[in-house]
């Protein structure tokens, strides 16, 4: 059974940072791609970062330069570090397997104040 825990969301004032974690299991994670998205009320999810397999990673032109994703693959965790935060930041951050229609954690809620 896939199972993916976020963990790190929080209440932070603009310019400020924070790092999320997700710890998965149920997957043979060093050998998975894994992904963080984001949500707002009334809008769909939002790719926000990916890690693969072998490391490279890629981003979303709104966080690029201020956000990081990266993974530990003995701890089955992968990290977002975020930078810089802006109030359009604000979300619900998902950790993701498996891509759209893959799998996906409880979220964690991401507040930024101006």
């Amino acid at each position: 059974q896939v199972q993916l825990v976020e963990y790190g969301g929080g209440f932070v004032q603009s310019g400020g940072s924070l790092r999320l974690s997700c710890r998965a299991s149920g997957i043979r994670f060093r050998m998975s791609p894994m992904s963080w998205y984001r949500q707002t009320p009334g809008t769909p999810r939002e790719s926000v970062a990916n890690i693969a397999s072998n490391g490279r990673t890629t981003y979303g032109d709104s966080v690029k330069g201020r956000f990081t994703i990266s993974r530990d693959n003995a701890k089955n965790t992968i990290y977002l570090e975020m930078y810089d935060l802006k109030p359009e930041d604000t979300a619900v951050y998902y950790c993701n397997y498996g891509g759209p229609s893959g799998h996906w954690g409880q979220g964690t809620q991401v507040t930024v104040s101006s």
